[in-house]
């Protein structure tokens, strides 16, 4: 077989997968099972923006998205709604899948390929307390960081992931600021959900920075301790001067975010 012969079967190969991910991304089954996701990412948001609330005001609680989980789980009604979130977050990671397949340039696959592993993620934790089971956001990466700072040059790889963790918080406020968000959507969901939109892409943006923050001083100080997630993030900007009133301006942009996850439920370009 030829190299021109065995380039044309890899551009078939590639044809018909692109023509399958699109079918498949195309199913009402699908779209309507990414709609459900997006809807269900707007009630965990708006779970961590309580708690996040419940943190500044010395509450206690963890406002991680194993402890949203928690938290709904113990509502009347909670454990139908953790299989509805596990179901939601699990169509929308096979139509992020869909997307990694049929996108174009090489940021909006990679985006995609993100956005699936942390909808799947989701939908395995949502199953996991469905089951009447129970993990820990924290120690999940509390045992990440550990595994990379185990690994050769593992400071380095932990300051690494920091800065990513700190890019994808910029483009968040970016997105949010520039109301690129706009492009995901199929139709313009009126003023209400783009003023709650800019407000909370820029609120989840700062808890990102803090998080991606808490990240670079593990690797800087060697302290894997420091590295508890969202829930670490939102408690070291309590301990910052005024910042209970930070806290509480990021959980109101979380709860932005959260309400704004219904509008795209409807309006999602899908």
């Amino acid at each position: 077989m030829t190299h021109q012969d065995m380039s044309t079967q890899v551009d078939r190969a590639t044809t018909a997968a692109q023509g399958a991910a699109t079918r498949a991304g195309d199913h009402p089954v699908i779209e309507w099972g990414a709609r459900l996701g997006y809807a269900a990412s707007g009630v965990l948001h708006l779970v961590i923006a309580w708690l996040a609330v419940q943190i500044a005001t010395g509450s206690g609680g963890q406002a991680s998205q194993s402890g949203a989980l928690a938290a709904v789980a113990h509502q009347p009604f909670g454990l139908f709604l953790l299989w509805v979130l596990a179901i939601g977050f699990a169509l929308l990671a096979i139509w992020q899948v869909t997307e990694l397949f049929t996108a174009r340039e090489a940021f909006d696959k990679a985006k995609a390929g993100g956005k699936a592993v942390m909808y799947a993620a989701l939908s395995y934790t949502s199953f996991v307390f469905a089951l009447g089971g129970h993990t820990s956001s924290n120690k999940q990466t509390q045992d990440f960081t550990h595994t990379l700072m185990d690994a050769p040059a593992g400071r380095v790889l932990i300051g690494v992931v920091g800065l990513g963790v700190i890019g994808i918080a910029l483009y968040h406020v970016y997105k949010g600021w520039k109301q690129k968000f706009l492009s995901d959507l199929q139709e313009h969901p009126g003023r209400w959900a783009v003023v709650a939109a800019r407000v909370g892409y820029i609120g989840k943006g700062i808890a990102l920075l803090a998080v991606g923050v808490l990240f670079i001083a593990a690797a800087f100080h060697h302290q894997v301790g420091k590295t508890t997630g969202l829930d670490g993030a939102l408690k070291s900007l309590r301990d910052l001067l005024a910042g209970q009133a930070i806290l509480i301006g990021v959980a109101l942009g979380l709860a932005a975010y959260g309400i704004y996850s219904f509008a795209r439920a409807r309006y999602a370009r899908v």
